[in-house]
Formats: C-alpha cells, sequence, structure tokens
C-alpha cells in the first residue's frame, strides 16, 4: 500500500505537482539524512548532501520508471551524492555561533522510567552502531531501521548480495560485542 501510494504521488509530480513532491520529501527525509550521516559523519555535510539528493531526485523523476521501490531509487542517490562528497575537497570553517551561544535551561519533569530506558537502550545500540566502518554501519541501518531488503541495500549501494550478507554477519557479531562491552 505504501508503494500504490508513493506511485501516486510520483504520477502528480511528474505532471507538474510539486506540493507532491513535498510529501515524498517529509515521508523520507529522516532517512535520507541518516544515511548521509553514516557516510559523511558530519551533520551539516549530511544535511547538505540529502537536500542536493532531493533536488537531483526531483529533476530526474521522470526517469523513474517503478521498477524498484521509490525510496530504494532515492536512497541510491542519496547514497552516491554523499560518497561523491567524501571526494570533494573540504575547506576549514568555524561557526560563529559558538560565541553567541546562549544558556538556556528549560524546567521540566523527568520521564517515565520506561522511556528512559527505552532511550539508552537506544542510545548504546546508536554508540554500537557508530563505532562500525561507515559502509557496516550503513547497511546495519538500512536493513534494521529501514526495513530495507538485501536486494534494495544491493541496489543502493552497488554491493553484491553476497557481499550485504557478509557485511551484516560481520556487523552483527561486532555490534553484539560492541553492546556487551557498553552494557
Amino acid at each position: 500500500m505504501k508503494n500504490q501510494d508513493d506511485r501516486i504521488y510520483i504520477e502528480k509530480v511528474k505532471q507538474g505537482n510539486l506540493a507532491s513532491y513535498t510529501y515524498l520529501v517529509d515521508k523520507y527525509k529522516t532517512m535520507a539524512f541518516t544515511i548521509a550521516m553514516k557516510i559523511l559523519s558530519n551533520a551539516q555535510d549530511a544535511e547538505d548532501a540529502a537536500q542536493e539528493s532531493f533536488v537531483k531526485a526531483y529533476m530526474q523523476i521522470g526517469s523513474f520508471e517503478g521498477k524498484s521501490k521509490f525510496s530504494t531509487w532515492l536512497y541510491t542517490i542519496v547514497y552516491r551524492t554523499a560518497v561523491s562528497k567524501l571526494k570533494e575537497p573540504r575547506l576549514a570553517l568555524q561557526s560563529i555561533d559558538d560565541e553567541f551561544e546562549e544558556d538556556y535551561h528549560y524546567q521540566h519533569s523527568p520521564p517515565p522510567l520506561e522511556t528512559l530506558q527505552a532511550r539508552e537502550r537506544e542510545q548504546f545500540v546508536r554508540e554500537a552502531i557508530g563505532r562500525l566502518p561507515k559502509l557496516e554501519a550503513l547497511v546495519v541501518t538500512l536493513y534494521y531501521m529501514n526495513d530495507s531488503t538485501i536486494e534494495e541495500i544491493e541496489q543502493i549501494t552497488g554491493l553484491s548480495n553476497s557481499n550485504v550478507k557478509v557485511k551484516l554477519f560481520r556487523a552483527r557479531k561486532v555490534l553484539g560485542k560492541e553492546l556487551q562491552f557498553l552494557l
């Protein structure tokens, strides 16, 4: 059903309805940023790569044939854009926000114990994933957090089926050890 919804919006975009593309951006922006972040390890660069990817996807939407899910097609663009950004020379920049940062104190009640425990578990898992090599972290994120299939990960990353499976297997072993260490 989700793919059918995407196809309806894609057809509207192909007919020139920009508002329909906004729906697709809103739906996929979080995972697009996550993929770019796994590759670039810098929030600003990841945001730029994700935005650039959405622009590229919009410009090329006429070439989307629907042979794969829209998300797979889009995440392939995000992956390739992020990888190409890795190869770009970087300028050293300093944020002016550091000088003007204000200290805000909000009064709020602490979250319930269950919420706190869930957040801690999630934080440990994210930290463990962050310790993986970038490509393995991306494969794990796509597989477990985005529910992408092995075939979709193949299309997004350009890796072979067996290579994706090997990276998932190795990542699971390392994650198990990392989580034991962290916990």
